[in-house]
């Protein structure tokens, strides 16, 4: 008998025992496809598996709330355009851990992930001193008897702080929700709607690393095929242990194997058609973006050219995605300031943002060539105001 078949037999013969003891040894298993439905999760384990772990939905929310915190803010008075205003500085600088670009970010993440954003106003002598962000998971909502919110909980390290809305001259907490049409209090996320498709993405993810340490390419089966027919015990764990030693994972990969003494290796191969993970990966990824979106061109997601160009693109998520966000965002944080500043109204200004510097270029010249409108007018349909 060969030296390396004898080896794994242990160097003896088998009993008729050990034969029947053996029968039911087989190197490998099926597994049932799939787990059943899809268990909806909460923020902390989308955050985990989404934003943690998954390279579309991090490129996207950042893609979102990076442009969005980037769109500059200014004060309407009237017919004027104020850009030098109290509340301004406190939005340029809401508080002494960061500025006011990095706090819009974190709202806008905030709601793109849990789809609830909130901001907790430091009040002294009934003046807003400070703007700061609070994380989603450590809130909660406090009913009054109507069953709507009078306040909020917050809950870090233990300890539970209950921050009213009964506070002058504003609210303390500004809640920021997006729709969610079976909760009366919380919003829906945009990664809760591509929770299927984050999971399917992250399976394939796992797949291909997963082909990757076992030789780049699926497994197989060896068949044992001497006329005695089945291996012993032992010989079966002497065998899977040389076989994991000597043949698994990504540095063995090409490594020849001898087979002697009536072993057989027959390899389990998946066809693209039968299992194309690859193209099934990147449906996945269309659909993440989907949820956010994003054009799937602007995440170099192959065989995506709905868009005729990259600035086509970028054109449509600012049109799409941000603009209306960014002027949600502005409305809600406006309205809940403007108690404190007088009733100050901030805008959004988007007259600077190089994405839409090609609208806006053909906007301007529509309303210069309309001749039947006086100078007056032309300004105030760009939004400049009268000139005084």
């Amino acid at each position: 008998m060969p030296h390396w078949w004898s080896r794994l037999l242990g160097g003896r013969s088998r009993t008729p025992s050990e034969t029947k003891m053996a029968g039911s040894q087989s190197l490998f298993a099926l597994s049932p496809l799939g787990t059943g439905p899809v268990t909806r999760k909460g923020f902390v384990a989308l955050a985990n598996e989404g934003f943690a772990k998954n390279p579309v939905v991090y490129r996207c929310v950042r893609l979102v709330a990076e442009s969005a915190a980037r769109v500059p803010l200014e004060v309407k008075d009237g017919a004027r355009v104020l850009t030098d205003h109290p509340v301004l500085d406190l939005i340029a600088r809401p508080n002494r851990r960061q500025t006011g670009a990095a706090l819009l970010e974190s709202v806008y993440s905030y709601l793109q992930t849990s789809g609830n954003a909130y901001l907790d106003a430091a009040l002294v002598d009934g003046a807003v001193k400070g703007l700061y962000g609070l994380r989603p998971d450590r809130m909660a909502v406090v009913a009054g008897g109507d069953g709507w919110p009078v306040g909020f909980s917050y809950t870090a390290n233990g300890r539970t702080m209950k921050l009213m809305l009964d506070t002058k001259p504003i609210p303390r907490v500004l809640h920021l929700s997006l729709f969610h049409p079976l909760d009366d209090h919380y919003g829906f996320a945009p990664v809760e709607a591509a929770q299927a498709s984050l999971e399917t993405h992250n399976a394939a993810s796992r797949w291909n690393k997963a082909l990757l340490e076992n030789a780049a390419r699926p497994s197989g089966a060896l068949v044992y095929s001497a006329a005695a027919g089945n291996l012993t015990e032992d010989q079966y764990q002497r065998l899977k242990a040389e076989l994991e030693e000597g043949f698994a994972g990504a540095v063995n990969a090409g490594r020849p194997m001898v087979l002697e003494g009536g072993l057989d290796w027959k390899s389990i191969a998946l066809s693209p058609r039968d299992m194309d993970f690859l193209e099934a990966k990147n449906a996945a990824a269309r659909e993440i973006a989907l949820a956010f979106g994003v054009p799937p061109m602007l995440l170099g997601i192959p065989r995506d050219n709905t868009y005729a160009n990259y600035a086509e693109a970028s054109r449509a998520l600012w049109r799409q995605t941000v603009i209306p966000l960014v002027r949600r965002v502005t409305a809600e944080l406006s309205a809940w300031l403007a108690p404190a500043f007088e009733g100050a109204e901030l805008v959004p200004d988007f007259d600077g943002i190089e994405e839409l510097a090609a609208e806006r270029a053909a906007e301007w010249q529509r309303v210069g060539d309309a001749g039947f409108l006086s100078d007056d007018e032309k300004r105030e349909l760009l939004g400049f105001g009268r000139d005084r």
